[in-house]
């Protein structure tokens, strides 16, 4: 039986009353605070961060109003990801890396596809759109293969 703790607080203010979550790429967690001691290439999967309704507002005022992403201020002490098991010291034997491209890719079509879509596509959320241009700008940021190095802009986002 698991006995953690099955909420996620805000990675901002800790607070553990949340109404949005971001997905993101494993390779963006160096952008986070407090994010030295994590093998962020150890990660499975995404990584998925929470926020509560005030500073969600802030958030969405960074991210559509002044053209940047928060994940500076984000705790990662605070987000929500998956290990992969080491299995390393037992078995005396080197694993490779995770392959995470895949996954960045995948996040990034989707970001890239959302980013184009969100003016003719009603269906398209403001949660949907604040999450495609964080994972765009934070791996344009740490300089992602995956992305295509455009300079960023506001105004051309």
């Amino acid at each position: 039986m698991y006995t953690g703790k099955t909420e996620m607080p805000c990675c901002l203010c800790g607070r553990g009353d949340t109404v949005a979550r971001l997905d993101l790429p494993p390779k963006v967690v160096p952008l986070m605070e407090n994010a030295d001691p994590i093998a962020w290439r150890d990660i499975v999967g995404e990584v998925s961060i929470h926020f509560c309704a005030s500073d969600w507002d802030l958030v969405c005022d960074l991210v559509l109003d002044m053209g940047t992403h928060p994940l500076g201020r984000c705790n990662v002490a605070r987000a929500s990801f998956d290990i992969r098991e080491d299995f390393e010291a037992l078995l005396n034997d080197v694993r490779n890396e995770p392959d995470q491209s895949p996954t960045e890719r995948r996040m990034l079509a989707e970001s890239d596809r959302v980013i184009a879509e969100c003016d003719a596509d009603d269906a398209i959320e403001t949660r949907d759109f604040v999450e495609a241009k964080v994972i765009r700008w934070a791996l344009e940021d740490i300089g992602s293969n995956e992305s295509d190095g455009a300079a960023r802009s506001p105004a051309t986002d």
